[in-house]
């Protein structure tokens, strides 16, 4: 295994509701298919709309791959844009899963924060990727949705401490295809990359100064 590269891991959610082909890991296996560049090892895996997997899964992603940033992907009947959210809640779920499951607190970490933001800046990668003419609109969300796709960008926030981002992608066809929505992955995280070595560098570089 090469040490040198750096390693990303993608997840999209599996079927659920109407949704018997989910958009999410259509995008992601497309995404997949294009990769991030010779420098990062991308590792991608579906997520079961599940409460209780979730809790399992995404600690056992970061531990097994222990990547720079996680990427979850998730669909959402209402967007018309891909979209990028800001931050994950951590209150607020009633609404049951594929196995008709609730979380009794209706929270994901007891007694964590009530909103955990990104590290990273949506907005700039909203901006730079909207300039990039990659044909698919892009928006900035402060609300995941209180559903699996929030419950899982508040679990992977709080164990990366913010080293984690969500993407919503619109249902396939509604307008964008796989492939579409494929490519704007591929350049929203490039460019969440290339924020995170800006930050990193200015770290350096004032670290070098005192």
């Amino acid at each position: 295994m090469d040490n040198s590269k750096r390693s990303v891991v993608v997840t999209g959610f599996g079927p659920f509701g109407e949704h018997t082909i989910n958009a999410s890991w259509i995008a992601v296996q497309e995404l997949k298919k294009l990769g991030l560049g010779s420098e990062v090892d991308l590792h991608v895996s579906e997520v079961p709309v599940e409460y209780q997997t979730v809790q399992s899964l995404v600690p056992s992603l970061w531990k097994k791959h222990h990547p720079l940033l996680i990427v979850h992907v998730g669909v959402s009947g209402m967007a018309t844009t891909v979209t990028l959210e800001k931050c994950g809640r951590n209150h607020g779920y009633k609404g049951l899963d594929n196995s008709s499951f609730c979380p009794d607190t209706q929270c994901c970490i007891v007694g964590g924060p009530d909103c955990i933001n990104s590290v990273i800046d949506m907005e700039s990668v909203c901006k730079r990727v909207s300039a990039s003419g990659l044909g698919v609109v892009v928006s900035v969300s402060k609300d995941a949705g209180r559903y699996l796709c929030d419950f899982t960008y508040y679990t992977s926030l709080y164990l990366s401490h913010g080293r984690s981002a969500f993407v919503h992608v619109p249902p396939l066809g509604k307008p964008y295809s796989g492939e579409d929505l494929g490519r704007a992955l591929q350049a929203i995280i490039q460019e969440m990359l290339e924020l995170m070595d800006q930050a990193e560098e200015k770290i350096h570089c004032q670290q070098h100064f005192h």
